[in-house]
């Protein structure tokens, strides 16, 4: 049976584990270190390193990237490795140590998105499909020959979380019906083409900013691309709240500002308005739009 090392982090790589594991020999776990999180500050392991303890698989966690390669090892040896999520640029000294080398689920149609963050960046854009791809890990960033590749249409209404998790699935079905054709050179890796490439650069705070400049729909779709996290921000009289959900709206106030339409705030863009349909504001939980209208002190302000 094909000998499997799995390096992934977060709960989207927890399916691929989970699958792997029934019908392969997933000898090691390689994650990310556990973080704290919360008031206590306690230790968190991460989705896949609780996963693999459900499973009972060895847990390999190496802080720096130089730990990795002696972490595989001293587990043996390893026919195989795949790749979801692990966050960390793996270098050349563990590429070469399973035998056929290591596969990588991306949760995009490369090469556009090549990068951190594909499922964010697609969404920013209106891309209408995504899909999942699985490459041969290379040097490069994302640009290794391609295995196989299946599409998806995206939801109008689709957030990020919603995505993930059905590329998360999708990617899961798709290495593990790839890898017996792979072992026995069945399916051959084809050199991905660098025609069309976008990069999906890693989302930062300016990134989570909403601009009163944009169009109503480019907007929703910047809301979409950060939902439920980190969650898309506008500044509302001063204070800055998550906007989690938004859609366009029919009628709105002037631009910059926002209003109560028909008991639902609005907030008028250069080209027409959007209704907020989910905020958190500062220090509190999400909840509807129109549950935090009916709570807040002025109704209408300065949004920016």
């Amino acid at each position: 049976m094909t000998r499997i090392v799995f390096l992934g982090t977060p709960e989207p790589a927890v399916p691929t584990l989970r699958l792997l594991a029934a019908q392969f020999d997933v000898g090691l776990v390689v994650t990310q270190p556990d973080k704290s999180r919360g008031r206590s500050g306690a230790p968190t392991p991460s989705p896949v390193k609780a996963e693999a303890a459900r499973l009972g698989i060895t847990v390999g966690q190496p802080r720096k990237a130089t730990e990795i390669a002696p972490v595989i090892t001293s587990a043996g040896g390893f026919d195989l490795g795949v790749v979801v999520a692990y966050g960390r640029i793996l270098r050349p000294d563990v590429l070469s140590l399973p035998g056929k080398g290591l596969l990588n689920v991306h949760f995009s149609l490369l090469p556009r998105w090549r990068g951190a963050a594909p499922v964010a960046r697609a969404l920013m854009e209106g891309d209408p499909m995504s899909g999942v791809t699985i490459i041969k890990i290379d040097e490069g960033m994302d640009t290794g020959p391609v295995l196989t590749a299946q599409a998806v249409d995206i939801g109008v209404d689709e957030t990020a979380g919603e995505l993930t998790a059905r590329l998360a699935t999708l990617g899961a079905r798709l290495i593990a019906a790839s890898i017996p054709g792979y072992m026995a050179g069945d399916l051959v890796p084809v050199t991905q083409t660098d025609e069309g490439v976008e990069y999906a650069h890693k989302i930062e705070a300016s990134d989570r900013r909403l601009d009163v400049d944009f169009v109503p729909r480019r907007f929703v779709d910047h809301v979409r691309a950060l939902a439920p996290n980190p969650g898309a921000t506008l500044n509302l009289d001063g204070q800055t709240f998550k906007i989690l959900e938004a859609r366009e709206a029919e009628q709105g106030p002037l631009r910059g500002t926002w209003e109560e339409f028909a008991g639902r705030p609005v907030v008028g863009l250069a080209d027409g308005a959007v209704e907020l349909v989910v905020v958190q504001p500062p220090g509190r939980r999400a909840m509807a739009g129109a549950d935090w209208l009916r709570g807040a002190r002025k109704i209408g302000g300065v949004a920016g």
